[in-house]
């Protein structure tokens, strides 16, 4: 029996990778309108510039004050937009507590929602807020910004933790089962021996101890390296006779998932570490914002600051 065949029958007795795979269609329903919005928003910003730099005093005498004012009709309006999305997010900590939820969706699903939505946040504020922010909401604002920064870090966090498909965190067995299956298809794509396959592929190991921006440092240059050998193969694999370019395309795409795994697995309990940690840091600023912004809107309503019951 010949290399290639043995990989085959190796590959077949493994069980199906289990590992959650990206969706780029399902992105596309988030990505689209968040980019949409962002672009809307950042228009609004720069043609109301001559608003936003003109001295306070003087900005009751411009001609776009009854629109761009915090009360007026596009500041307020996104000051009620950026309040609906903020009480929106809020139903991420609840899916993650209710397991009755599951039928919305799996929990990192939730988190790509939860994320792409809040990136719209601070400029909805600042709109609302004409560019100025003092007393409580100010307070507000700037946890709201360290909210959504914390945010970003936290989504870049959680994604570096291999999961299942169901959302939950992989142990290091069921690691090592998944190289071996993605090996194995690459391995059987190339028509070459597994062992040969996994030399090229496993990048020498770092050692050292991982404090919370070593082990961010660290995941940063993974990935930069990580991009640098999936070309480098690519351009390698290109040329190998005998095999065509869907297959190498395929081994490709499978090779750089295996090499990622690799990284991951090697600095596991230092992202789930660091990940619980900034969960907890995470939290007292979301209160903080959610204190201040309702305070914020209850103080509106009550005083009628408002264009749309004047």
């Amino acid at each position: 029996m010949t290399a290639p065949t043995q990989s085959m029958t190796a590959t077949a007795a493994r069980p199906a990778a289990t590992v959650k795979r990206p969706n780029t269609k399902k992105s596309l329903w988030t990505a689209v309108p968040v980019t949409l919005l962002l672009s809307a928003l950042t228009m609004i910003n720069i043609f109301g510039a001559s608003y936003y730099l003109s001295p306070r005093a003087d900005r009751p005498r411009h001609p776009w004050h009854p629109f761009l004012k915090a009360s007026g009709e596009v500041g307020q309006t996104a000051g009620i937009l950026a309040f609906l999305i903020f009480v929106f997010l809020w139903l991420y900590p609840l899916r993650k507590k209710v397991r009755s939820l599951a039928w919305t969706g799996t929990i990192g699903r939730w988190l790509d929602v939860h994320v792409t939505t809040a990136l719209g946040l601070p400029l909805l504020l600042t709109i609302h807020a004409a560019w100025r922010a003092d007393g409580v909401i100010g307070l507000g604002f700037m946890a709201m910004l360290v909210v959504c920064a914390s945010g970003v870090i936290g989504r870049y966090l959680y994604v570096r933790i291999p999961r299942a498909r169901s959302g939950v965190e992989l142990t290091r067995e069921e690691l090592s089962v998944e190289r071996a299956a993605l090996l194995g298809e690459i391995a059987t794509a190339l028509g070459e021996r597994e062992d040969v396959v996994a030399a090229a592929l496993t990048p020498p190991a770092r050692e050292g101890a991982l404090g919370v921006w070593q082990l961010i440092e660290r995941l940063m240059l993974d990935d930069a390296r990580r991009f640098a050998r999936v070309r480098r193969i690519s351009r390698e694999w290109a040329t190998r006779p005998g095999v065509d370019r869907k297959r190498i395309a395929r081994a490709v795409k499978l090779a750089s998932r295996e090499m990622a795994l690799t990284d991951q697995s090697r600095v596991l309990e230092a992202t789930q570490r660091v990940f619980r940690y900034w969960h907890i840091a995470h939290m007292p600023f979301a209160l903080t914002a959610l204190i201040a912004v309702t305070i914020h809107v209850i103080v509106v309503i009550a005083m009628g600051a408002t264009w749309f019951w004047k």
